[in-house]
């Protein structure tokens, strides 16, 4: 997503469409992949999707919806609550070091991976255009470097904090599943479903996603070769 933003059109083509709205934005942060959410009961096949009642909002929400589950938009502090309860079957929030803090695995024992509407979900810094063309052009530069410092330092914390807080919550008893295959291969096809649906009713969606799933492809085959080749040789190591 950053080489995106940055080397390639991202930056420009979001420009011009918040352009539109009077707005300037700067990448500013990223969680990495995130992860798939807490459930009080075990997810072993695609039907136990059917009528799951899952706080998942945006493009998470509409994809899930269309596999079977029942998607519910509810706030970060009311979750724990709402799955204590059973008002709802699972919930996803981020990952293990902002998870860990609000004790989700106290009332939902099964923790799922990967969050897949969540691969490397980017924040941004918004500036209101006109008071962005008031600015010096030495505090636009430090605008621009203050968004960039963060966007590295959010990286940083989550890859760094995550590790430590995953091995605290499996050593309290919390159960570690990935989805099974069928439902990533339910998601994924209700995803690009939801895409094409957009592609064709949305033409400032669709200028931008097309560049975006361009660089998507070549640098997953790039990434294939490279990053998850190594890393999925390290994983099979004994690391002292």
């Amino acid at each position: 997503m950053t080489a995106w933003m940055h080397e390639g059109n991202g930056l420009k083509l979001t420009r011009e469409h918040y352009a539109k709205v009077n707005i300037v934005n700067f990448p500013m942060g990223n969680t990495g992949a995130q992860m798939g959410g807490w459930h009080r009961k075990e997810i072993n096949s695609l039907a136990d999707i059917k009528g799951l009642k899952f706080r998942v909002g945006g493009f998470g929400g509409k994809v899930i919806e269309r596999i079977g589950a029942v998607p519910q938009n509810i706030p970060g502090g009311e979750i724990y609550q709402a799955l204590e309860k059973g008002t709802i079957d699972a919930a996803e929030w981020v990952g293990p070091y902002d998870d860990l803090k609000l004790g989700f695995n106290k009332v939902a024992p099964h923790y799922y991976y990967p969050g897949w509407w969540e691969g490397g979900p980017q924040l941004s810094l918004y500036v209101n255009q006109k008071a962005y063309d008031s600015l010096s052009s030495e505090y636009k530069a430090i605008v621009e470097a203050a968004a960039a410092y963060a966007h590295t330092d959010m990286q940083a914390k989550y890859d760094y904090k995550n590790p430590g807080a995953l091995k605290t919550l499996v050593s309290q008893g919390v159960k570690l599943h990935p989805f099974p295959k069928d439902v990533m291969a339910a998601a994924f096809k209700s995803a690009m479903e939801v895409y094409a649906e957009l592609n064709a009713s949305n033409p400032a969606w669709k200028k931008i996603y097309d560049d975006y799933s361009t660089y998507r492809r070549d640098a997953n085959l790039w990434f294939r070769f490279t990053e998850a080749g190594f890393d999925d040789f390290m994983q099979a190591q004994k690391l002292g």
